[in-house]
């Protein structure tokens, strides 16, 4: 279906909502409008009518199975006040933002997203605010529910606190001192010929070089663009120095570059025995190595003659009610629902998901994870993932240039050059 275009006011879109809320955005006359329509579609409590009530749901495949126990579970507790007519749609959640605004009444009534996407799903009027917000709030983290919300108004539910990166490994090859460093992953990958796999032509994953460095990167005050000076001459660490270092890494033939989403396949058929990654591959790696399946954080990588911890971007995950549903306030039952300390500890069980709420967290079980104990321990190196638009698609071609080995030989300095004034550049996407 072609999907009709949605204008977000660019400021209030990509806001910032970490800690105290917006950073240095202004909220716009559309915002105050969006806020006017999802009050004005919602109310408090559902109703019995007795009527048939249906709802829609965007989630990963892979979650299906086990959001269908959570629809049963739902459907027991409120039988009693409605029918109820479920359906799940296949849809990333990756992409629930550009999906949901290019066509908010098309959307479904109840979607998942990852913290970064709340700015603009909110300033686009798509977010049914929370009813129960002081209840919701004392029973989650408080970093999730600050993610989770603009200012003090709490547009979703949080779901996870675990969406972050870290090193999967196979301890069959590798010891727990060998995953340390870079340069031992990768000798011991060649040795028994086979992979270490990272993506590189996304800025999400390619942040892990930079983070730790010393050099700066940020939003700017307007919500919108970015300063950067990776690309400095001067200093300990040097733009060149990272590029280098990233070469280096790319000529090494324990080395792969690959898709996220080609990952666990590589693992499976046995070329890949570690790699960056995240916890929604828990199951399929500790399906794939059993007992040898480990993980940790993220290595440290030589750079300029130095070990560089690797950094990362940390998050969140929620649920969120589409303003425009037809029957908004089951939509918004439902979203606290499938998000309950109940659902997180199925969650948990069933895909590895590190909980957001407090009392499902604080489980002898979560702690005895690999994946969820790793990206907690990465996330000491790691920052809330907040950047402006233009910061994504130079990543595309600097990454996919390095992997290759820099093969039309542009120098370093020109390289790196590039890359940020791609990253500050003013226009918006």
């Amino acid at each position: 279906m072609k999907r009709k275009s949605v204008a977000v006011a660019a400021a209030a879109a990509l806001c910032s909502i970490f800690a105290a809320g917006c950073s240095g955005a202004v909220q716009t006359e559309q915002t105050a409008d969006a806020e006017a329509a999802s009050e004005s579609v919602q109310s408090a409590e559902p109703s019995n009518d007795g009527g048939v009530v249906s709802l829609t749901i965007w989630a990963e495949e892979t979650n299906h199975e086990m959001l269908g126990k959570m629809i049963d579970s739902f459907k027991q507790q409120y039988g009693g006040q409605a029918q109820f007519d479920f359906q799940i749609a296949v849809s990333s959640d990756a992409q629930t933002k550009s999906d949901v605004l290019s066509d908010i009444h098309s959307a479904a009534d109840v979607f998942f997203f990852a913290d970064d996407q709340l700015s603009s799903l909110a300033a686009g009027g798509a977010l049914a605010k929370v009813p129960n917000a002081d209840e919701i709030r004392a029973a989650n983290t408080e970093g999730s529910v600050a993610a989770a919300s603009i200012g003090d108004t709490l547009y979703a539910y949080p779901m996870t606190a675990d969406n972050g990166y870290f090193l999967y490994y196979d301890k069959t090859y590798f010891s727990e001192e060998d995953v340390q460093t870079m340069d031992r992953i990768l000798e011991v990958a060649a040795e028994n010929e086979k992979k270490f796999s990272m993506e590189w032509d996304s800025g999400w994953y390619l942040y892990s070089f930079f983070g730790n460095t010393g050099l700066d990167f940020g939003i700017n005050d307007d919500g919108v663009t970015n300063h950067c000076n990776w690309n400095t001459t001067e200093g300990e660490i040097k733009g060149v120095d990272i590029v280098n270092a990233m070469l280096n890494i790319a000529a090494h033939p324990g080395f792969l570059n690959q898709p996220d989403s080609e990952f666990i396949a590589s693992v499976q058929d046995g070329t890949v025995i570690a790699g960056v990654s995240g916890v929604w591959n828990a199951m399929e790696i500790q399906a794939a190595w059993g007992s040898d399946y480990g993980a940790v954080k993220l290595p440290t990588f030589t750079c300029a003659d130095k070990q560089i911890q690797m950094s990362s971007f940390v998050g969140y995950k929620m649920a969120g009610a589409n303003a425009y549903s037809e029957h908004v306030d089951w939509a918004l039952k439902f979203a606290d629902w499938i998000t309950n300390e109940q659902n997180q500890v199925l969650r948990f069980e069933e895909r590895n998901q590190g909980p957001s709420n407090i009392k499902a967290s604080a489980s002898d079980a979560v702690g005895k994870v690999p994946a969820i104990q790793a990206v907690i321990a990465q996330s000491e190196y790691g920052v809330l993932q907040r950047v402006g638009n233009s910061y994504w698609d130079p990543f595309v071609t600097f990454g996919e240039n390095l992997a290759a080995g820099n093969p039309s030989g542009t120098e370093p300095q020109e390289i790196i050059d590039t890359l940020v004034a791609g990253i500050t550049a003013s226009a918006v996407n």
